[in-house]
């Protein structure tokens, strides 16, 4: 649903203030701005003009979501050839959605099922066995990815993977003694052969692909999302979300920052960005942003729970290429997870910003949950900011066997984050590490707490639901330099808000997981709207 405007509209009967009233209140918005906020009493003249107003029942309204970290776009281009699990809590069910795309596809279709799920979540705690994915679609091949750690094939993939062009020989395919492949992979390399194998969906699929996930995350209240581009992601893969905006069909403010591919000659592509492209090129609706997440693979330390270490060459890499992009007023969104990691990027910084100041360009870390105060004092100087994503709530447990428990408990540092005056931006780095679902980053970001078993963190750097949906407003919108556009409820800002299935500020910790949108307006026009909510029409 896509529903455009001519004039006023008004989403009235709102819940907008925080404190306690029986005063309804509204939002008044002429083509894609807010021009008035507040009671009904000191609005009715603009509401009496509207040419439509929308009641929404006593319902709470926010400013819609954005996240600040989240791979929308690969997932997008993905989304109708992959099976979803993020929002599943049994196995049994996780089963039956595989058993169900296999009654709907032709024999030899491969099943796929990449992230966003965890075992912690299921009522089983644990997930599937190769038996079990071979009985729900023994004519398909099935492939299940959990985070960037395992994936299993049913018994139809390992027979189409042994009968084509590819090599198992590698030790990312786990052998039984006698041999014979168990249908367990392991490492990126074997992801990919995998995912090679299952094939990839047409430029009109994925376009098709990207309306609706787009439209699923509108459902969720979401708004916007910055996309730090990702593993994978060659130039050619923004073609079918380039081919959406030029429609007019893009429901979601995109800012991309992208990145080289993987390739050696890195340098030589980010030249090629600066000499091809502009940062800021784009409208309201998808723009580029800079560049990010991983200017040199040298210096990515993937998920934070591993060893690692950036060697000089890297390093080196990494300040040219951050030398030039600087240079030519490109922000950067640097991934780094671990506190060494932070401290070699932040000396990199340094060394830049002494010939060109940072703090214009609205410099980030991403991840960045184990970092110390030293290096927080070292960002807050540089002017940089902190995205941060509930990544945490499937591998605090992993995390905690090399960082220490003490270092977990604190990470990330929210509050002394927010005291030092870093702008915090909320997200989820969706969709393959953490659910797409930002009502679980909330929650984690309120509550500390995780899935897979490990302590919550320290009550001390938990937010309040007020901060925690600031991050995911206004704060995520400081990373594009939009914080004055976005984010806020107030006249002169784009109309991008959302109508929640309950009272944000009232339910129970846990139940803010459970939240949706009844309805969520982007610039003015409603790109969500469940049964339970009446947009009318224009008059």
């Amino acid at each position: 649903m896509m529903s455009g405007t001519n004039g006023n509209v008004a989403v009235v009967n709102a819940r907008i203030s925080i404190e306690e009233s029986d005063e309804p209140e509204a939002v008044v918005i002429r083509g894609s701005e807010i021009i008035a906020a507040g009671s009904h009493d000191a609005l009715r003249p603009l509401i009496d003009g509207a040419g439509r107003a929308i009641d929404v029942g006593g319902r709470r309204l926010i400013p819609g979501l954005i996240d600040s970290h989240a791979h929308v776009v690969r997932a997008g281009a993905s989304w109708n050839h992959r099976v979803d699990w993020s929002e599943l809590d049994s196995l049994e069910h996780a089963l039956e959605t595989i058993r169900e795309a296999a009654r709907g596809a032709p024999p030899g279709r491969w099943i796929v099922v990449v992230g966003g799920w965890h075992p912690g979540r299921f009522a089983e705690g644990r997930g599937p066995t190769i038996d079990e994915l071979s009985s729900a679609a023994p004519h398909h091949p099935v492939y299940v990815q959990l985070l960037y750690e395992k994936a299993w094939l049913n018994h139809a993939a390992l027979e189409a993977l042994t009968d084509g062009p590819h090599d198992l020989s590698a030790a990312w395919f786990e052998r039984a003694d006698d041999g014979r492949l168990t249908g367990a992979v392991t490492g990126a390399p074997g992801f990919s052969v995998c995912l090679d194998a299952a094939g990839h969906p047409s430029a009109t699929e994925q376009a098709t692909g990207t309306v609706e996930f787009f439209r699923t995350l509108n459902s969720l209240g979401l708004v916007g999302a910055l996309d730090p581009g990702g593993l994978g992601m060659a130039p050619e893969s923004y073609r079918p979300l380039f081919e959406v905006w030029r429609k007019n069909e893009l429901s979601l403010r995109i800012r991309l920052f992208v990145m080289p591919d993987g390739r050696n000659d890195e340098i030589d592509q980010i030249r090629d960005f600066v000499r091809y492209l502009h940062p800021r090129f784009g409208d309201d609706m998808l723009r580029i942003g800079g560049a990010g997440e991983i200017l040199t693979m040298g210096c990515w330390d993937g998920e934070g729970v591993r060893p690692f270490e950036a060697t000089g060459a890297s390093l080196r890499v990494l300040e040219e290429a951050v030398r030039l992009l600087a240079t030519n007023g490109w922000s950067v969104h640097q991934h780094a997870v671990l506190d060494e990691t932070i401290s070699r990027v932040l000396d990199v910084w340094e060394a830049v910003d002494a010939d060109v100041p940072l703090r214009p360009l609205r410099f980030a870390l991403a991840h960045a949950e184990p970092i110390n105060e030293h290096n927080l004092e070292r960002v807050r100087a540089l002017g940089a900011g902190i995205a941060v994503q509930n990544r945490m709530i499937y591998r605090a447990a992993d995390s905690a066997r090399l960082w220490g428990d003490e270092v977990l408990r604190r990470s990330p540092p929210l509050r002394s984050i927010l005291d030092m005056g870093i702008p915090l931006g909320a997200g989820t780095d969706a969709t393959t590490v953490s659910p797409y679902n930002p009502w679980w980053s909330i929650w984690w970001l309120v509550t500390g707490a995780s899935v897979d078993g490990a302590e919550p963190r320290h009550r001390h750097h938990r937010l309040s639901r007020e901060e925690a949906l600031a991050a995911y407003t206004t704060g995520s919108a400081w990373f594009s330099g939009e914080e004055g556009r976005r984010g806020r409820l107030r006249p002169g800002m784009l109309a991008d808000l959302a109508v929640l299935s309950d009272d944000y500020y009232s339910v129970d910790a846990d139940a803010i997981r459970d939240l949706r949108s009844d309805l969520t307006i982007v610039g003015g026009r409603v790109v969500h709207a469940s049964a339970s909510i009446d947009i009318g029409s224009q008059s």
